[in-house]
């Protein structure tokens, strides 16, 4: 499942839903860095209060930026679309672009000599 949040509105129901769901696959973090976006420290707050934990919040720019930087080939690929149709072609198409570009970078947890374009297709049969 790509690690990205793509909602028709960002809204804090949305973000809540997606920070449950990160953390319920991953575990809970210690610290998590955003952007300055009010939608999700108001998650991430709720989270907090909800579960009673204490997962730091930091807004550093410049830690965020690697974040940026990573999906840096995403935007690059589909700048080039023009947009998309609906909503739904646009989720199955950003998680294909991720899911190379996931493979690309080594972090497939697939084991063999196949090249990138093979092990896509493996995963996607």
């Amino acid at each position: 499942m790509p690690d990205f949040l793509l909602t028709a509105k960002r809204d804090l129901k949305a973000a809540l839903r997606f920070l449950r769901k990160a953390i319920g696959q991953h575990g809970a973090p210690q610290k998590i860095t955003i952007d300055r976006s009010g939608t999700n420290t108001a998650a991430i707050e709720s989270y907090n209060a909800e579960h009673d934990t204490e997962i730091e919040i930091r807004r550093v720019k410049y830690l965020h930026n690697i974040v940026e930087q990573d999906h840096r080939a995403v935007k690059r690929v589909t700048r080039p679309a023009l947009g998309f149709k609906s909503f739904r072609s646009a989720v199955a198409t950003l998680a294909g672009v991720e899911l190379m570009h996931m493979i690309r970078k080594g972090q497939s947890r697939t084991t063999g000599e196949l090249r990138p374009a093979e092990q896509f297709y493996s995963l996607a049969a």
